[in-house]
């Protein structure tokens, strides 16, 4: 099953400095996937690899810093170690038998239940000598040992019981479609369109139709409205970007959205994105807009998140806003100066991390919209646009 590290499940392993996650890591993989060694504190980047795994499918493993790492530079280590838990679906918390679990192990396992992530607790080295006075408070502790391989194939086949047991069937747009059902895809290919490929949320829809039985028609704008004088489609979903054009072309008794807000329903809120879309109108000169992307694509001369959205913005309000942009896994923990974040789709983001955004936003009064939504606000045609949901 070839999918996109953001539809995989992020498997993450957690523990104390030397505690032998990346040991752990190597043993679940069957790779040398992170680097091994005695010396405390050896891993210090996450380390994250989209790969297959017996029986778990195709997943995303992830070898984190230690968390009791100590000094100025244990402290950015820790720092990206929690960040990590911003993507994790599943959490393998990894403790050094030979010590049982200490105040950092613990800490952990209340952040896993006050996030709701599902986590397992394997107690590492069972080849050395267990501490057995630490780990007889442990209610049926799961031992294991990297070294030897004991416990590895046990501890696959639980992660794989917990991918299962945690599956969602989840669709972008193939559960509102009927067998036969027309929709024309609206693709700009601009100086920003990515050479040679269109993007995944276009190649994620164009998909979902053609499993669903639908018949999807890839057009640009400058040829969309001839085509609609001879086909008339259930949906018309177009690239963002275009909805200024495409809004005048499309009959009212045709339904029309764009790719970004099938995205906003499909990673994350949409009715806490839909309340962030009316904080356009109340922004004044000199209030801060986050804008954020999920990739970290080359930018372009006119890109949308840089370019395009603040001017659109600036001049809907008629404001002069001060704008903030950040890429990829950087996205800030103290929001309390923004008025506003625009965040883009998330489609390089799975869907714990761009619901770990907006509950960022929401815990902080930080109203949040999806560029989707808020180009489609801009244009008058936020409501139209979202009928798509009440099919």
């Amino acid at each position: 099953m070839n999918l996109t590290k953001s539809e995989r499940p992020h498997i993450s392993f957690f523990g104390c400095t030397n505690s032998g996650k990346s040991s752990l890591v190597n043993a679940i993989t069957n790779q040398n996937l992170a680097v091994v060694s005695d010396v405390k504190g050896t891993t210090t980047d996450p380390v994250e690899k989209a790969m297959e795994i017996l029986p778990l499918g195709p997943v995303v493993i992830i070898d984190t810093a230690g968390v009791n790492d100590e000094g100025r530079l244990g402290e950015l280590r820790i720092e990206k170690t929690q960040r990590v838990l911003d993507k994790t679906d599943i959490a393998v918390l990894v403790v050094d038998s030979t010590i049982g679990l200490q105040q950092e192990d613990e800490a952990l396992i209340k952040e896993f239940k006050e996030r709701k992530i599902p986590y397992v607790v394997v107690f590492n080295k069972s080849d050395l000598k267990v501490n057995e006075i630490l780990l007889s408070a442990q209610n049926d502790p799961f031992f294991i040992s990297a070294k030897t391989g004991e416990g590895v194939n046990e501890l696959r086949e639980k992660l794989g019981h917990i991918i299962n047991e945690n599956k969602k069937e989840k669709y972008i747009i193939r559960d509102r479609l009927n067998q036969g059902d027309i929709v024309i895809l609206v693709i700009p290919i601009d100086e920003s369109a990515p050479k040679g490929r269109i993007i995944l949320p276009q190649q994620n829809v164009l998909r979902e139709c053609l499993d669903a039985h639908a018949t999807a028609i890839c057009t640009q704008v400058e040829e969309f409205e001839q085509l609609l004088k001879t086909i008339t489609p259930r949906f018309v979903i177009t690239d963002s970007q275009a909805f200024n054009n495409v809004k005048e072309i499309v009959p009212e008794n045709i339904i029309l959205t764009s790719f970004s807000i099938l995205m906003a329903n499909y990673k994350g809120s949409l009715q806490t994105l839909l309340s962030g879309a009316e904080t356009i109108s109340e922004l004044k000169d000199g209030d801060k807009v986050l804008i954020s992307e999920g990739c970290t694509h080359h930018r372009q001369c006119n890109d949308i998140g840089t370019v395009k959205l603040p001017k659109w913005i600036e001049k809907y309000t008629g404001k002069k806003i001060e704008f903030e942009f950040t890429q990829g896994g950087e996205f800030p923990s103290d929001l309390s100066k923004y008025k506003l974040i625009i965040h883009c789709g998330g489609c390089m983001l799975n869907e714990a991390e761009m619901q770990s955004r907006q509950k960022k936003a929401k815990e902080q009064n930080i109203p949040m919209v999806n560029y989707g939504m808020a180009i489609a606000y801009m244009n008058g045609i936020l409501d139209r646009a979202l009928e798509i949901f009440n099919e």
